[in-house]
């Protein structure tokens, strides 16, 4: 089981994550010792460390530096400030990833799946796949944005699943439609349209627009 390291100096935060980080079958540990947690470090052994930029003496981006000279365990920086700089260093000292508080813990769960699959070859069970804000959830076929959600089709979920795992790239008509009816043969290609058609809508509604894009004569491309 991947073990989840918080080290955030705000309690009741630190024990928000904890909460629902447990509830999705994460074991978490709260940091300590916010003076020696290079030691607290080797003996917690996490899998993967929630990091807060701003925290007393050091700085996350000073005891990231500490860190990585110990391990390239994946470390998450969580922080109030969203501007271009503050990202750059963050990921400069040895940072994986930055989420910007306020955040939803949808997309919290989505941005560790994602690190711990490309870390460990890791595939969790109810994965969640976040882009443009919104979270997919491969679990109960729902897509979600800000409080709100639909529920999709079996064969928008298949689109939507294919394109996003195919994301920034051109998915051929065929291909989806191999996913979706098992032949690219004896389907009419309008039901496909009509099926995309109604994806969009549902994304729409949700605020998510422009995400996908037809490509004349290869197939569609989600923008994530």
């Amino acid at each position: 089981m991947n073990k989840i390291w918080i080290i955030e100096d705000d309690p009741s935060l630190a024990r928000l994550i904890s909460e629902n980080l447990t509830k999705w079958g994460y074991p978490c540990e709260a940091a300590v010792d916010f003076d020696q947690l290079d030691k607290e470090f080797l003996k917690v052994q996490p899998q993967l460390i929630i990091m807060d930029v701003s925290l007393p003496g050091k700085s996350g981006h000073a005891w990231c530096a500490e860190i990585r000279k110990l391990s390239k365990v994946p470390i998450l920086f969580l922080s109030s400030h969203s501007e271009n700089l503050d990202i750059i260093m963050a990921l400069n000292q040895g940072g994986d990833d930055y989420l910007t508080k306020p955040f939803s813990m949808e997309i919290l769960v989505a941005r560790i799946q994602a690190l711990l699959r490309r870390t460990y070859s890791y595939e969790p069970s109810g994965t969640l796949m976040e882009f443009q804000g919104a979270v997919f959830n491969l679990a109960d076929a729902s897509l979600s944005k800000e409080g709100r959600q639909c529920e999709l089709t079996k064969n928008e979920f298949k689109i939507l699943q294919l394109l996003l795992e195919n994301k920034n790239k051109v998915v051929s008509r065929e291909k989806i439609m191999l996913k979706l009816w098992n032949s690219d043969c004896f389907v009419d290609e309008n039901t496909l349209t009509v099926n995309v058609n109604r994806l969009r809508r549902k994304m729409e509604q949700l605020g998510i627009e422009d995400c996908i894009e037809t490509r004349k004569g290869l197939g569609y491309l989600l923008h994530a």
